[in-house]
């Protein structure tokens, strides 16, 4: 079977393989042929074994006006909202298409999950009634196209935690509901059959915790419960998807109440925490720190990372300009990313693809 006339199939696939994923969508529309190589496992496992993958960063941010100088109302106490694409390896900034029926920007507080090839929106306020939204949006990256997903079902959950086991499966815990009540309940949605199913209850409440898979499991770190009112706790808890059970509760994840939203998988096996200046790093249970924060990224926005790298948005203040930084877990340096100044709005969420 020749993938590309005149040349042995081989040759057709190492072609094909090398194609950049900004194109898949020209590319599946050539042949049905070309658009079933791209969707085979195999196709990916070679195109990374190669090194033709690249690690793509998205994000919720903030659009602004690169007219209006800095430390005026460029960064607008209430801004919209796009979804913005960045690659670390070319410094390549680009903004997605907008979510189909949504004109008025993203929705506030709304989460980013990248699965497989898909880019997940879920969850967050209407900008403009600040009603709360259970809709799901999925962005393929492969057909460059959008649609609508099966709905989170049961109440319309703010501020909840989630993350993604990277295959086809996003799993979502805590939150509150509409009346502020910290939710001890969890779920999991399959984007393959656009499903979901109810895992059973963690064993605490947990407001705006933070989720991440962390050693094989769905790990719901820190959050508060209805009476603490944004005073976080310590505690941690995971949850075994072969099992389907949670672990027993670690009750001492945190030495101290933290707020967990900076924490994150550096894939390299370790969970990492931004606090009190430093860069943290989880080792036989003690956070230990490892880096200093740049002056710039003293107000870290948003953390992600990928194969023993992680990106930080921040910057010195309010209303000072937004900064991207990276740092090596290897040799844990610095770089400083070049930000062009019409993606340099807030960050309130986003997550890395490897494509």
């Amino acid at each position: 079977m020749e993938l590309i006339p005149s040349l042995p199939y081989d040759i057709g696939f190492e072609c094909l393989i090398r194609v950049p994923y900004h194109n898949f969508s020209s590319l599946t529309s050539v042949c049905q042929n070309w658009k079933l190589q791209i969707e085979l496992p195999e196709f990916w496992r070679r195109r990374r074994a190669a090194g033709f993958t690249r690690q793509v960063i998205l994000m919720a941010q903030a659009r602004i006006d690169p007219k209006i100088k800095v430390g005026s109302f460029k960064y607008s106490a209430f801004p919209v909202y796009r979804l913005t694409l960045y690659e670390p390896e070319s410094g390549y900034w680009a903004e997605l298409p907008p979510v189909p029926g949504i004109s008025d920007g993203l929705p506030m507080f709304c989460q980013l999950v990248g699965v497989g090839l898909n880019l997940v929106v879920m969850g967050g306020w209407d900008p403009v009634t600040w009603e709360p939204s259970n809709a799901v949006f999925v962005y393929n990256f492969v057909s460059a196209t959008w649609h609508r997903g099966a709905e989170m079902p049961g109440c319309r959950r703010s501020f909840f935690g989630c993350a993604s086991d990277s295959e086809r499966t996003v799993y979502v815990a805590g939150g509150h509901d509409e009346e502020k009540n910290a939710l001890k309940s969890a779920m999991a949605y399959d984007v393959a059959t656009d499903e979901w199913v109810p895992l059973p209850d963690m064993a605490s409440e947990r407001d705006e915790c933070k989720c991440t898979f962390y050693q094989g499991k769905f790990h719901v770190i820190g959050g508060y419960d209805t009476s603490m009112q944004g005073r976080f706790g310590t505690s941690a808890e995971s949850f075994d998807v072969f099992t389907w059970r949670w672990d027993q509760v670690n009750e001492h994840f945190f030495e101290d109440a933290t707020c967990p939203r900076t924490c994150v998988e550096g894939g390299d096996g370790k969970l990492y925490l931004c606090r009190d200046g430093d860069v943290l790093a989880l080792r036989q249970s003690t956070w230990q720190a490892v880096a200093a924060l740049p002056s710039e990224l003293r107000n870290v926005a948003f953390v992600t990372a990928w194969r023993g790298k992680i990106l930080m948005t921040g910057s010195m203040g309010f209303n000072e300009p937004r900064n991207t930084y990276v740092l090596d877990l290897h040799n844990y340096k610095w770089t400083k990313m070049d930000t062009p100044v019409n993606f340099s709005g807030h960050v309130q969420s986003g997550c890395c693809l490897e494509m």
